[in-house]
């Protein structure tokens, strides 16, 4: 557990997922409203953060990390761990599926803890992966402060629209 001055961070389990949709779905919402179709942003929010969407990665062995506000330990973020399914994935590869968290916890170091809870569980992994919108360019620097570089690009389908994608590796092993 990973503990700061207004958020703690713990691993996720079943108990947890109707948390981690809820806080998919708001933090996609917040970071999208205006930059994407609002009918794109439903449609991809109904089904890619539906309690069923982690249930199944659960069951397939993806690990999940949530982060709760202090006190109360309302859900306010959350990283996921799963098998990589990006262009560029070797061998030994992890894939960073989602890092996400409330705007109004940026800046209090809850993404650099996401992060360092993901880069813990994907230890004996060569790579750790991820995908980010390529005009997202507040979440590219944190990654590349992060220790994250660009492998390559995809298309992502965002309810059903295809929007551009970076595809970013920070190695894992020595």
């Amino acid at each position: 557990m990973v503990d700061g001055e207004s958020w703690r961070i713990r691993e996720a389990g079943e108990d947890d997922i109707a948390a981690l949709a809820l806080v998919g779905r708001a933090t996609f919402l917040e970071t999208f409203a205006g930059v994407l179709p609002g009918a794109a942003i439903v449609a991809h929010c109904a089904r890619a953060y539906a309690p069923e969407s982690f249930a199944a990665y659960l069951a397939k062995g993806s690990r999940a990390w949530i982060a709760e506000a202090q006190p109360g330990g309302a859900p306010i973020g959350f990283a996921q761990l799963t098998a990589p399914d990006l262009p560029g994935a070797e061998p030994g590869d992890v894939e960073l599926k989602r890092i996400y968290l409330l705007s109004r916890f940026h800046g209090t170091g809850l993404g650099a803890g996401l992060m360092a809870s993901a880069v813990e569980g994907a230890a004996g992994h060569a790579r750790l992966l991820l995908g980010v919108y390529a005009s997202n360019a507040r979440a590219i620097a944190f990654y590349t402060k992060q220790g994250f570089a660009r492998i390559g690009e995809r298309r992502f389908d965002v309810g059903g629209q295809l929007f551009d994608d970076v595809v970013l590796a920070r190695p894992l092993s020595s």
